[in-house]
Formats: structure tokens, C-alpha cells, sequence
């Protein structure tokens, strides 16, 4: 229900504006014009969803992976149906995360820009840092260095900062009558100047293809404008990627029963072989280290045809579990083998109560600190699935977010938190207060009717506190703030 909801932009009203009155596509058909077979993978579909901008429902913009000429590429798409295709802060991070994904892979870049800017309420949250949105210019910039193509296509109004992305791309494609492309439009000309000057001259496709020479092709109509980009593609040099013609097995086991298999109580051990059996190809799951550390389950199998290293809880990562994990990610490394990690860490076990328990921890802590340098020297490709809980220190040693793995994605269930609020003490729900009401009649009467009184307030923050803490660690509430790239289905995972 959230991604279809995330699919229709700003809601049917805005649609209808943007396609009959303003004689535009909507942003899904144009990527289906644009790429081959108009299929792609979405990166971080519901990223904006439910966050505090109002009434904006979703980040203004489109992010993913798809094929061009049978090139790979990312594009980033402007959803002029989201507030004009105003850039947001979410919609900022979305588009790093594109970029950065872009370089580390070397992806050819497409932007489809219909933007009105930057949402100048929200400047000091937008522009002035580091990750902010200059960061896409500079992006740019070096990603030509790198030798990383990028094109564009202005397919709708570009305003302020919406007009640097394609100027600064690589080649460039304006539509007649809808693209146009000025730093301030018609109204900030009439305040400044009081002159009265029309979008198209002041900044539409024939100027900027004639004039000043800002864009490079002309397109008489978007459907014209896709196949000039395509065509423009064509000639980057960019070699497609080959068909690998190998044979695979599918799982002995359906994925359809990972559905089933996703786990909702993370105190209890998983039983992460029956995950695996209905990952790997033909279920075959080569183990290493089998009766060591039997808290995490390492070897090799192949998904999809590609040999990969997996590394997956099987319960908390214990010392001995810590070290296998460390031997195997350093042999993926030798070895130049992706890494799958299954993370369904354990919350975090209670601190120690004696001198044998402190020295447990102790040894628990260095062989995770082991495993974590591992990981993030590991110069592979890494692939993070949270099929359950992602808690605390855990996390990091099985390449949470932080340790940039290439790609993180989250099943629905999964739970993203320092810690488990299950791991607190139970207190009754918010209202239900009868029975420490009564208590508090008898003993108001006595000595002892203040410390209640502090007793009860202490109850109702804490109760304020896990709830928020429950509400927080919601995979969609990771998602929505752009911690991973996508929540996807279980039984997709292979897919993806």
C-alpha cells in the first residue's frame, strides 16, 4: 500500500495538472520511454514518506537503476507533481545517494530535470553544509574527471538550482514549449525590474538552443527528446554490458516461503539455513567454519550465477562467532568475492554482573572490533540485507549503514535501533492507570504519597520514551529518512 501510494507522486489532482493542463508526462512514463523495456530498480521508493515538510508526500523525486542501449545507468528524475519539483532536503540526500552509486560502480548518470529549486524555507537545511545540495554540482564535476558520462534532459521548468544540473551535464537535451531553464523566473524579473517577459523568452528551448547555447539538442516533444537521449547514449562509448550466458538453478525451496520465514521475535535464535535454502541457487551452500562460532554461518554460494561470500546471524554475535566472521571476510577479500551479509542482529545482551561476566564482554568486544576492521577493509563489493533486527554494535559488524555497504536493503519486518525496547522493563499502556490510581488514594494518606507520585511520572516517560523508541524502529521509518535504499519483499530478494 506505501509504494503504491509512493507511486502516485502528489496524488491524482497533481497528475491530472501536470499531464493535461501542462501538456507534460508524468515522471514513470517517461522512464518507460527512456529505458529498455521501461523496467528499472527503484532505489528508496518511499524515502520523504510521512516527513515533517507539511503535507509534501514523498521526496520530488524518482532515483534508480535501469538499462539505456543496454548500458547500465542511474537516473534521477524530477516529480513535478511533488510541490512543482521542488527540492526538498530528503529529495538533496536522494540525489547524493544516486551519485554516490553512480561513482562507486561507474554507472552512466541521467537526469530528467523539472524542478522549481530549492524550498527556500528550508535553506539552512538544503544548502549551506557539506551534504548539502552543492554537493550535486561538485558531484558532477568530478564524476566527469572520473570519466562517468552524464546527460540530461530538461523537461520541464528549471529553476535557481534546478539549472546547474543540466548545464554542467556532459550533453543536454530541451523540449520545446516545456523546458525551460533561467536562475530566477518571470515573476522574480517582474518584482526586480517590473518588466513583463514571457518563460519562453526568457529561458525556453529555442533561446538556450540558439542562443546561448546552454543546451546542446533540441526536442520538438518529449517522446522526441527520450530518443535523442538514447541516441546520445549510443555515442558515449560506453560498452554495454554483456549477457552472461550462464545457466543457473533456481532454490530447491520456493522463495515465496521467505514470507513466511521472516522473523518477527529477534530473542530467539533464527534459523537462518532455511533463509539460505531459498536464496542460493540450487540451495547448494557451501559452509565454512560449521561447528565454530555457530552464532553467525559463513561459506559460499552462488545467486543469481554469482559466486558471493555470505555472512549471516544465526543469534548473537558471540566471541567465537565474531572471530569466524573476521577469517571469512578477510578470505572474501583475498579471494575478491562479494560479500552477502543476512543481518538479524540480537539486541544487545545485559552488561556484566561479575569478573568472569566483564571478561567475557571484554573478549566479546575485541573480537567484534576484529570483525568490524574486517569489514570495512574488505575492498569488495557488499551487499546488506536486514532481514530482521539491526541493533546496536552488532550492526556495525555486519555492515549496517555506516560501514557503507554498497547497497543496503531491509525486508518489512526488520527493526533499525540502538537498542530493543522489548529489552526494558514492561509498563502498562498510556491511560490505564485504574489500579495505580487506587494505590495512590490509600497512599496519599501517608508519608509515602510524594515518592508515589514521582514513582508514577518516572512510569509515564518511560513509556513516552520506548514508544517512541517502538515507533522509531520501524523499517519504514529507516527507510523513509534514506538509512537504506529500499524496503523490498522477501520474496524478492534473489531479484534484486
Amino acid at each position: 500500500e506505501l509504494l503504491e501510494r509512493g507511486k502516485k507522486g502528489g496524488g491524482e489532482n497533481a497528475i491530472l495538472r501536470h499531464t493535461q493542463r501542462n501538456k507534460k508526462l508524468f515522471v514513470r512514463e517517461r522512464l518507460r520511454l527512456l529505458l529498455d523495456d521501461g523496467d528499472f530498480l527503484e532505489l528508496s521508493p518511499l524515502a520523504g514518506l510521512d516527513m515533517p515538510y507539511g503535507d509534501v508526500p514523498a521526496a520530488g523525486c524518482l532515483t534508480g537503476i535501469g538499462k539505456i542501449c543496454g548500458v547500465w545507468c542511474v537516473f534521477v528524475a524530477s516529480d513535478a507533481t511533488v510541490k512543482g519539483g521542488t527540492i526538498y532536503p530528503i529529495g538533496v540526500k536522494k540525489q547524493l545517494r544516486a551519485q554516490e552509486i553512480a561513482m562507486e560502480n561507474r554507472l552512466l548518470s541521467v537526469h530528467l530535470v523539472d524542478s522549481g529549486g530549492a524550498f527556500l524555507p528550508l535553506q539552512s537545511e538544503l544548502f549551506p553544509d557539506k551534504l548539502h545540495g552543492g554537493r550535486v554540482f561538485y558531484n558532477e564535476a568530478i564524476m566527469s574527471a572520473m570519466g562517468i558520462p552524464q546527460v540530461a534532459v530538461v523537461c520541464g521548468s528549471c529553476v535557481a538550482g534546478g539549472a546547474y544540473v543540466p548545464t554542467m551535464a556532459e550533453e543536454s537535451v530541451i523540449i520545446d514549449k516545456i523546458g525551460t531553464l533561467f536562475l530566477a523566473g518571470p515573476p522574480l524579473v517582474k518584482a526586480a525590474t517590473g518588466e513583463d517577459v514571457s518563460p519562453e523568452d526568457l529561458g525556453g528551448a529555442r533561446l538556450h538552443s540558439q542562443v546561448s547555447g546552454c543546451t546542446d539538442h533540441f526536442a520538438p516533444s518529449e517522446e522526441e527528446a527520450y530518443e535523442c537521449i538514447r541516441n546520445v547514449v549510443s555515442t558515449l562509448n560506453c560498452e554495454p554490458v554483456p549477457e552472461e550466458d550462464r545457466d543457473h538453478d533456481s532454490p530447491l525451496y520456493s522463495p515465496e516461503e521467505l514470507l513466511g520465514l521472516a522473523p518477527l521475535d529477534y530473542g530467539r535464535t533464527l534459523p537462518v539455513r532455511l533463509i539460505l535454502s531459498r536464496l542460493v541457487d540450487g540451495s547448494r551452500f557451501q559452509e565454512f567454519k560449521a561447528a565454530y562460532g555457530t552464532t553467525l554461518v559463513t561459506g559460499f554460494g552462488h545467486v543469481e550465477g554469482h559466486l558471493v561470500g555470505i555472512v549471516a546471524n544465526n543469534g548473537e554475535l558471540a566471541h567465537d562467532a565474531a572471530l569466524k566472521g573476521s577469517h571469512f571476510v578477510q578470505l572474501c577479500g583475498q579471494r575478491r568475492i562479494p560479500i552477502l551479509f543476512l543481518q538479524n542482529t540480537a539486541p544487545q545482551p545485559a552488561g556484566p554482573a561479575s569478573i568472569s561476566q566483564a571478561e567475557a564482554h571484554s573478549n566479546r568486544l575485541k573480537a567484534q572490533a576484529s570483525m568490524m576492521a574486517a569489514v570495512a577493509c574488505a575492498a569488495v563489493p557488499k551487499i546488506t540485507i536486514v532481514i530482521g533486527g539491526c541493533f546496536g554494535s552488532d550492526s556495525y559488524a555486519m555492515c549496517g549503514r555506516s560501514f557503507s555497504p554498497n547497497f543496503l536493503f531491509l525486508w518489512p519486518n526488520a527493526r533499525v535501533a540502538l537498542v530493543d525496547s522489548r529489552h526494558f522493563p514492561t509498563v502498562p499502556p498510556a491511560g490505564d492507570w485504574t489500579g495505580e490510581d487506587l494505590e495512590l488514594k490509600q497512599l496519599k494518606a501517608n508519608f509515602f504519597s510524594l515518592l508515589c507520585c514521582f514513582y508514577c511520572a518516572f512510569k509515564r516517560v518511560l513509556f513516552s520514551a520506548l514508544s517512541r523508541l517502538e515507533e522509531e524502529s520501524s523499517a519504514f521509518y529507516s527507510s523513509s529518512r534514506l538509512w537504506d535504499d529500499g524496503i523490498i519483499l522477501p520474496q524478492d530478494t534473489r531479484k534484486v
